[in-house]
């Protein structure tokens, strides 16, 4: 019999990166669990009091780190469950099942993303178009939202999301390919309207 599982999400406020990582019921239940970013510089904590959770989360939103708190049944059953952060009260964390925490922190990416948009608008070196760069971000939260709305060609629906000057990148969590998205013209965002989804890693890809 398979064993159950809780995957946890949060976007790590050092380099910017979502970090996720499932742990099993038994587990969570057991002892305190912790989900480290690759960099080694942040990691969110779940300790038990036997009958709640209580997490440390690194906010990718505001940078700190909060403590919060749920019942055991909303951690460990059930879809999943959001975490905010208190000083913007955007969602900042997710627990709960695999594909449904992957796809809140595919969102979490675009979120954090827009937000580094609208704080860099007033600095017109920051990107070529910051207008253009909000609704690419727009669009490609409108696509990821569709039923495979984004996946790889390796069959993977998790990726990660790296915003520069011009374009967007799209980069496959688990093979590593890019999908380039130009972010700087008119033309650029009509061409990605065009898209009902997005392939990673297809003949065009980079």
């Amino acid at each position: 019999m398979k064993e159950e599982t809780r995957s946890f999400g949060y976007i790590c406020p050092k380099c910017g990166k979502s970090v996720s990582a499932k742990r099993t019921v038994f587990a969570l239940q057991a002892a305190a669990a912790a989900v480290v970013c690759d960099c080694g510089e942040s990691e969110l904590i779940v300790e038990t009091t036997g009958t709640a959770y209580r997490l440390h989360v690194p906010c990718g939103i505001c940078g700190e780190t909060h403590r919060a708190e749920c019942a055991q049944e909303a951690l460990l059953s059930g879809q999943g469950i959001g975490f905010a952060c208190p000083q913007t009260k955007q969602l900042c964390c997710y627990a709960g099942e695999e594909h449904r925490v992957a796809r809140a922190m595919a969102e979490l990416e675009e979120t954090v993303a827009r937000e580094r948009v609208r704080g860099d608008a007033a600095d017109a070196e920051a990107f070529a178009d910051s207008v253009i760069m909000y609704e690419v971000l727009s669009e490609l939260k409108e696509i990821a939202s569709r039923p495979h709305g984004v996946r790889c060609a390796c069959g993977s629906e998790k990726y990660s999301i790296e915003v520069r000057r011009t374009w967007v990148d799209l980069i496959c969590r688990d093979c590593g390919a890019k999908l380039r998205i130009n972010a700087a013209t008119d033309e650029d965002l009509d061409r990605l309207c065009c898209n009902m989804t997005l392939t990673i890693g297809a003949a065009g890809g980079k």
